[in-house]
C-alpha cells in the first residue's frame, strides 16, 4: 500500500483533528488574555511541529534501537489509529486534559502535546518516515501543510465554533473518525499481510 503525498496529508489532518479539537483549545486558552492567544496559538503549533520533525526524521533510528520492524510498526500504529477513530465517533465524558482544570497560559501541555502532536501523530509520521524514507521531502511537506491548517483552524477557533455550531463540528468529528477508521483497518491488513509472508 503505496502512499500518495496527498494521502499522507489528508491522514495527518484528521489525525490532527483541528475542528473536532476546537471546544478543547477553546478551554485551554479561557485563562489567556485574548491579545496573547494569537502568540500562544504560534508557539504551541511551532513546538508539535518541532516534536513531530524530530519523530519523522529520527524514526529509523528509533526503530533499530529498540530493535522493532516496519510490520510491527505498522500494526501497532493501525492500532492507535483505530482506537483514536472509535473515540472520534463515540466521544466519552474524558478529555485529553485528563480532566484537570486548566490555570495560567499554557505552556507545551496540553495544547502542543497531546492536543496536536499525540501519540497517533507520532506514531503516524514514524509509520510514514520509516516505510518510505526516500520520501522525505514529501513527508515534510505533508506535515508542514498540516500544522499550517491546524495554526489556522486554532486562530479562527472562536469564529468557526459560532459559524459552524456544536453539532456541525460534531457532525464533522464523526465523519472524520469514519474515514480514519477505513484507514486504520487498512493499515492493520497491510501490516498483519506483510508479516504473513515473512513466515512463509
Amino acid at each position: 500500500m503505496q502512499t500518495s503525498f496527498l494521502s499522507a496529508t489528508i491522514l495527518l489532518i484528521l489525525i490532527t483533528d483541528p475542528l473536532g479539537n476546537i471546544p478543547l483549545f477553546i478551554a485551554a486558552l479561557k485563562q489567556v488574555k485574548p491579545e496573547r492567544r494569537k502568540r500562544v496559538v504560534y508557539r504551541e503549533c511551532l513546538i508539535a511541529f518541532l516534536v513531530l520533525t524530530i519523530f519523522m526524521l529520527f524514526g529509523r533510528n528509533f526503530l533499530d534501537l529498540m530493535h522493532l520492524t516496519d510490520e510491527s510498526m505498522r500494526i501497532a500504529g493501525g492500532v492507535i489509529l483505530f482506537l483514536i477513530a472509535i473515540k472520534m465517533i463515540f466521544p466519552g465524558e474524558g478529555s485529553v486534559f485528563g480532566g484537570d482544570k486548566m490555570s495560567g497560559e499554557p505552556f507545551i501541555v496540553p495544547i502542543a502535546i497531546p492536543l496536536i502532536a499525540g501519540p497517533s501523530a507520532m506514531a503516524t509520521v514514524l509509520l510514514l518516515s520509516t516505510r518510505e524514507p526516500g520520501r522525505m521531502l514529501e513527508w515534510m511537506g505533508a506535515l508542514t501543510i498540516c500544522m499550517l491548517v491546524t495554526t489556522v483552524v486554532f486562530l479562527f477557533s472562536s469564529r468557526l465554533q459560532k459559524l459552524l455550531g456544536e453539532q456541525a463540528i460534531t457532525a464533522l468529528e464523526r465523519l472524520m473518525g469514519l474515514v480514519l477508521t477505513a484507514i486504520s483497518v487498512e493499515m492493520l491488513l497491510s501490516g498483519f499481510a506483510s508479516y504473513w509472508k515473512q513466515l512463509h
